[in-house]
This record gives structure tokens, C-alpha cells and sequence, in this order.
């Protein structure tokens, strides 16, 4: 059986205590990352909408990078949205920026009508290079 490692990034929001979960959790060569919001350190939102999407995708990139991966290692994702027809094209455009070219991962959007006081969630897995590669990233 594969143990379970817990991954945070250096600069752990307060939500994680607060709430009581993992940034990520490392299974084998698999990072299963914990849905990211658009939190500032003390675990409170970012009160304009494309800055709290930025700074969500800035905390993944923080989790990502704990585990030695990029957003080029990540082959899932899957964000909740709380009004998707009035934010997909900030989502989007913030998404142009943050990911890079093709190839893309899989995306599943989910429309909700809760997120703990915030407004966008991204989660994902990624596949963690072997130490001491170069992917070419």
C-alpha cells in the first residue's frame, strides 16, 4: 500500500488549520491538490473577483511548487464557480495566463452556490516528475 505524505507550501494560509486539511496529499508518483481559493495568509478573501481568482491560482502554483511540480505536471482539473455565466470569461482569461499552451489538462467546471465566502475553487492532480529529471519544463 502507497503511503500518504501531506505537502504545504512554505507560506500556509491560515485555512488550513482552520478547517483542518492538506494542501496536497503525495500517493506514489500522484499530488492530489486540495481545492485552492483566492485566500490572503490570514485565510480571507480577496474581495475583487479577478484578484481572488489570481491569487487562487497563485496559491496552487505555491502547493504545486512544495511538491516539485508545475502547472505542466498537472493532468486534472476541476473548478467551482459560484456564478459561472457572469465569471467564465475572467476565469478564463486569468486561465490563458496561468497554464500556458497546449498540451492543456482535462478542466471540469462546476457551478455551485456555496464556497465559504468565496467565489472561485481550482483543484487538481498532477504527476510528480522523478527527481533529477528535466521534462524540458
Amino acid at each position: 500500500m502507497t503511503k500518504r505524505e501531506a505537502v504545504f507550501p512554505a507560506n500556509r494560509h491560515a485555512l488550513y488549520e482552520a478547517h483542518g486539511y492538506s494542501a496536497a496529499i503525495r500517493s506514489g508518483d500522484l499530488l492530489f491538490v486540495s481545492g485552492q481559493v483566492g485566500s490572503r495568509e490570514d485565510g480571507s478573501p480577496e474581495p475583487v473577483f479577478e484578484d481572488q481568482v489570481r491569487r487562487a491560482f497563485a496559491n496552487l502554483h505555491a502547493v504545486l511548487a512544495a511538491a516539485g511540480c508545475t502547472f505542466a505536471d498537472v493532468v486534472d482539473v476541476t473548478s467551482f464557480h459560484t456564478d459561472p455565466e457572469n465569471q467564465m470569461a475572467t476565469v478564463l482569461a486569468v486561465k490563458a495566463d496561468e497554464i500556458g499552451g497546449p498540451p492543456y489538462p482535462n478542466w471540469t467546471a462546476v457551478g455551485v452556490n456555496w464556497l465559504a465566502g468565496f467565489d472561485f475553487e481550482i483543484k487538481v492532480i498532477a504527476r510528480i516528475p522523478p527527481a533529477g529529471t528535466d521534462d524540458g519544463r
